[in-house]
């Protein structure tokens, strides 16, 4: 795989990208935030295009021609369906691969031909595997060990009790990206307010993990 359409933006397009540079891959990332794009392009060595990742025009200026796989990543399901539609009809790319973010949805996917993943359904999956939450545990390693998810439960002590999501300030390579309160899991907003007891998936890099876990637990 030489050369890759990332559409979206985000953190995990920056994580992505970080893993496919490192292996070798050509990565082309289409984002519709012009703000975005230029950090992007600032932090990554990839070409960065920015427009709505549905147009065919803006996606073959991207290079969708000559791509060998495609990913499409947006917050919303239906542009990720068209994205992987256009791909394969008009574009012939080999491969796509599409997010589902409401789960309910990826049998639409699925019945259309289109390759999906729920991280909703992946995280679900590995909170229910797992019988023990009292202690930090490290679920599993991405990208050959270049990003970690880290399960943690928060304290009384926490620091970051009673506060909103947007009013955490992680280090940028850090997220989180899952949240179980009262016993209900839901992918969290900026507006999500963390409480004691309150079960997190935490995803960062290996060399930020220290101190995100002690920003969220308070432990030295």
């Amino acid at each position: 795989m030489n050369h890759i359409l990332i559409i979206g933006g985000g953190k995990l397009v920056y994580f992505l990208t970080r893993v496919f540079i490192s292996k070798g891959t050509q990565v082309t990332i289409i984002n519709k935030d012009k703000d975005e794009c230029t950090r992007l392009a600032r932090s990554l060595n990839a070409t960065v295009v920015f427009g709505d990742g549905s147009d065919p025009l803006i996606l073959d200026e991207a290079g969708a021609g000559n791509a060998d796989a495609l990913l499409a990543i947006t917050p919303n399901d239906q542009d990720n369906l068209v994205v992987s539609q256009i791909a394969t009809m008009r574009f012939a790319i080999p491969r796509t691969l599409a997010l589902v973010n409401d789960p309910d949805n990826e049998e639409v996917f699925h019945k259309l031909g289109i390759t999906a993943f729920s991280t909703t359904r992946i995280i679900s999956n590995l909170i229910e595997q797992k019988s023990d939450f009292e202690e930090i545990t490290n679920l599993i390693p991405v990208g050959e060990g270049d990003v970690t998810l880290t399960e943690l439960i928060l304290t009384e002590s926490s620091p970051v009790i009673g506060k909103a999501l947007k009013d955490i300030h992680l280090p940028e390579q850090s997220l989180i990206g899952y949240v179980i309160q009262n016993g209900k899991p839901i992918v969290p907003r900026g507006g999500t307010i963390l409480g004691a007891g309150n079960r997190l998936i935490v995803i960062s890099l290996p060399e930020q993990h220290g101190l995100v876990m002690k920003m969220l637990t308070g432990e030295k």
